[in-house]
């Protein structure tokens, strides 16, 4: 009985994590037709969606850029809501989180898949960045709640792949950074994975290749899975970091919530975790019940900490892991045999005054 209990909280904290509200505004048109892709920001939200061989206003190809990559989007689109970068209403700052990653010279996008993320249950969501022969196929959400299929031998990552290799075919900047949120951290892995090999094939700019990969409480369903010949979503995207690994891409990793890795819903996915510069993030300014907020957490503390000076490890004169930490920082906490604690600043939700402690991975 205590198992179904549990089975069941955690189904029902894991539903309201895709389906928080986000408080942007968007036309009717983004919705009643299928869009996915590449959309670069600017300040207070303003966006442009990327569209290959015209300028954007919100993107330089000659500056760092950051694209963030959101999961699950459960009920998103007859509400017509998006991730961006004000996460007020998920219980993030109200501030704009972009602004510190443009005033410091970067370009800010969102690969978007939210039309294809909504669905009702999240391992039909999780199928489709691996595969287009997944429960559901490769079916979208219109604005009215219907959905209809794509005709396509693409799944998501190669989608979003082709979108973005298609805009940024010039890209000259000196770092491409790619943060995935729960589900959208597999995206993240499985993309640059096919980044890395288009580049090793001389099909595009070796400077495509990622130099960071964040992975923002990063969700993995338990099971194998037939469509994946019987291998785990998390064993497929573990592969595909180890080969990032290989190539130099560093690999930081920030857990902020239970829900993503309890024996009933998420899979731990730990062997990928030692693998990375680990953190665990203890939001202890939201109650314990309160997991939707606790997962998000993790998204907008990492975009927010870019604003702030790394944090501190307790008894230590090193950097702790955090967006703005060094690049080369991040891959000697990979290497090491110790994970991050949240110390200090846990009872504060912004990033300026946490300190971290070690304990082993």
């Amino acid at each position: 009985m205590r198992n179904t209990i549990l089975r069941w909280t955690a189904t029902a904290c894991l539903l309201m994590l895709a389906s928080a509200g986000f408080t942007a505004t968007w036309p009717n048109s983004e919705f009643s037709q299928l869009h996915y892709g590449l959309y670069w920001f600017g300040y207070d939200d303003n966006w442009a969606k990327a569209v290959p061989g015209q300028a954007n206003p919100y993107y330089n190809q000659n500056k760092k850029t950051l694209i963030y990559i959101h999961g699950w989007q459960n009920g998103t689109t007859p509400n017509k809501s998006r991730e961006t970068f004000d996460r007020s209403s998920v219980g993030g700052p109200n501030t704009d989180l972009a602004a510190a990653w443009l005033s410091a010279g970067y370009n800010v996008g969102v690969l978007y898949w939210n039309q294809f993320a909504d669905e009702s249950e999240v391992k039909d969501a999780e199928a489709k960045i691996w595969t287009t022969n997944g429960p559901r196929g490769m079916r979208w959400r219109r604005l009215d709640g219907s959905y209809s299929s794509m005709n396509t031998s693409d799944n998501v990552t190669r989608l979003l792949y082709n979108d973005l290799k298609a805009n940024m075919s010039g890209f000259a900047g000196t770092e491409l950074r790619i943060a995935g949120h729960s589900l959208g951290n597999q995206v993240a892995l499985a993309l640059s994975d096919l980044i890395r090999a288009d580049v090793n094939a001389g099909r595009v700019t070796s400077k495509l290749l990622p130099k960071r990969v964040a992975l923002l409480d990063p969700f993995y369903s338990n099971g194998s899975k037939s469509y994946l010949n019987g291998d785990w979503a998390g064993e497929r995207s573990r592969w595909a970091a180890n080969r990032l690994i290989s190539a130099g891409v560093a690999i930081e990793a920030y857990r902020s919530s239970s829900v993503t890795n309890t024996v009933f819903v998420g899979d731990a996915n730990t062997a990928l975790m030692k693998k990375t510069a680990f953190t665990e993030l203890k939001p202890w300014y939201f109650q314990s019940w309160e997991q939707d907020k606790k997962h998000h957490a993790a998204a907008w503390h990492y975009l927010w900490s870019f604003s702030f000076n790394p944090p501190a490890i307790k008894n230590s004169s090193a950097d702790a892991a955090s967006a703005q930490t060094s690049t080369s920082r991040i891959k000697a906490l990979m290497s090491s045999t110790q994970k991050l604690v949240h110390d200090l600043g846990a009872y504060s939700k912004s990033p300026s005054d946490d300190r971290f402690k070690t304990a082993s991975k």
